[in-house]
């Protein structure tokens, strides 16, 4: 199932018992979980009936408990699984095993929606072949290519409420790449521009494009992975200055790093044989304790982006590649 199928089945209002939400795009992820946690407790539902538990401090006997444990104001409790397999080692394992009966009584019961998300999975273990009917599993993954970039932007289009015609789909696509975070926002910039209920041309993207596309990142990015502190610096003050919007650049440095960590852990990237070169080189740099560390100060970022914490956005960005680079 993809993000635009679940959004349809959620609208059309059948929610499911589980979904397992797994993909490399954060973004994705981040909206089907919000849209599962609407169906379900709707739309003023608070956190007293959301559990949420994390992959490495979760046992099974915890997990079990949320799942069987009663809603106290809606009708339905809400319990979300964060990387099911951080935890190395038998504990782990534990977990991950006790997680398809979990699915299975999360779909006997009427109480409860399971929803279990992953950066990566295994799709052959047990666990993940347990979210079939009438579980779920959603692809969370990033466009490809251009053209799924595009798809994006129609889906996205609808959702705002906007029109987009083809030839600005593909400007913004050619422009921006498959930063979907960086298409929503200039989507939103460009509807703007266009004025209300007016269908957003080429001509207004040309007008209001940010210098956000993929090359000046992939700058930024290779200065920050081949520890190169003060171009990355330079290149991140003059995006900032350009009005490339700060969560935009972070989005990218998190995508970064991610695949600096798969390919650290011996998984074989995937692109041209010189970028794979680039990968491969800029991941021997970074032990993995220091690329958890490195995704865990992204995070920390991320949340100063969203307002927590009176640091000014400019200064905890010129930090953060401070310390990736290092």
């Amino acid at each position: 199932m993809t993000p635009a199928e679940l959004a349809r089945e959620l609208a059309g209002g059948r929610v499911r018992p589980a979904y397992l939400l797994a993909g490399a795009e954060a973004l994705l992820r981040d909206d089907a979980l919000a849209a599962i946690r609407r169906a379900a407790l709707g739309e003023d539902g608070g956190d007293f009936d959301v559990d949420k538990l994390a992959g490495d401090k979760t046992t099974p006997g915890q997990l079990q408990d949320a799942v069987r444990s009663l809603p106290m104001l809606a009708k339905q409790r809400l319990v979300v699984l964060r990387e099911p397999e951080a935890r190395k080692g038998g504990k782990g394992e534990a977990l991950a095993e006790a997680l398809a009966g979990v699915v299975t009584d999360a779909a006997a019961s009427d109480t409860c929606v399971l929803v279990v998300v992953a950066e990566q999975i295994d799709r052959r273990s047990k666990w993940v072949k347990a979210f079939a009917e009438p579980a779920a599993f959603v692809a969370c993954d990033p466009p490809k290519n251009a053209r799924e970039a595009q798809g994006f932007l129609r889906e996205e289009a609808k959702a705002q409420g906007v029109s987009l015609d083809a030839g600005a789909a593909e400007l913004l696509a050619e422009s921006v790449g498959p930063n979907l975070l960086a298409l929503r926002q200039e989507l939103a910039k460009a509807a703007l521009y266009a004025g209300p209920g007016a269908k957003i041309t080429r001509a207004h993207v040309q007008e209001t494009i940010s210098a956000v596309a993929e090359e000046p990142i992939w700058d930024l990015t290779d200065a920050i992975g081949e520890g190169r502190s003060a171009d990355a610096l330079g290149l991140l003050g003059r995006m900032l200055a350009a009005g490339a919007p700060a969560p935009v650049l972070l989005g990218a440095l998190a995508s970064h790093f991610r695949r600096l960590a798969r390919t650290r852990a011996g998984e074989a990237p995937a692109g041209p044989p010189f970028v794979v070169q680039k990968l491969e080189r800029q991941a021997r740099r970074y032990t993995p304790t220091r690329l958890v560390s490195c995704l865990r100060a992204i995070h920390e970022v991320d949340e100063v982006l969203k307002g927590a914490g009176a640091i000014p956005q400019g200064l905890a960005l010129e930090r953060l590649v401070l310390g990736l680079s290092a």
